[in-house]
């Protein structure tokens, strides 16, 4: 896009180039996010979810329906509270 080379926060990601499912909610770094962070697709409902954004501040997803792509760029993900059952591998997905 013209007029955003060279500044590679302003440089927009469009499509998703790898997956990784997040394995617990921890505080535990998303591999490959020290340079910038990712998106998020939900597989199930979840109550909340708690993240690190790429700016380092917390927020609280509340009401996250099953299926859902997050269009933020996050680091962690701190807490994640399903509807029902217990949290499982791949119940949330990273996407670069």
């Amino acid at each position: 896009m013209r007029g955003l080379e060279g500044n590679m926060q302003a440089q927009p990601r469009v499509f998703a180039h790898d997956a990784v499912a997040i394995s617990a909610a921890s505080n535990t770094a998303i591999a490959g996010t020290s340079e910038r962070g990712c998106c998020l697709y939900v597989g199930v409902a979840m109550t909340s979810i708690t993240v690190t954004m790429e700016s380092g501040n917390s927020a609280t997803f509340k009401g996250v329906t099953a299926g859902s792509f997050l269009p933020i760029l996050v680091t962690h993900v701190t807490a994640a509270t399903p509807v029902s059952g217990n949290y499982a591998s791949g119940d949330i997905v990273a996407l670069y």
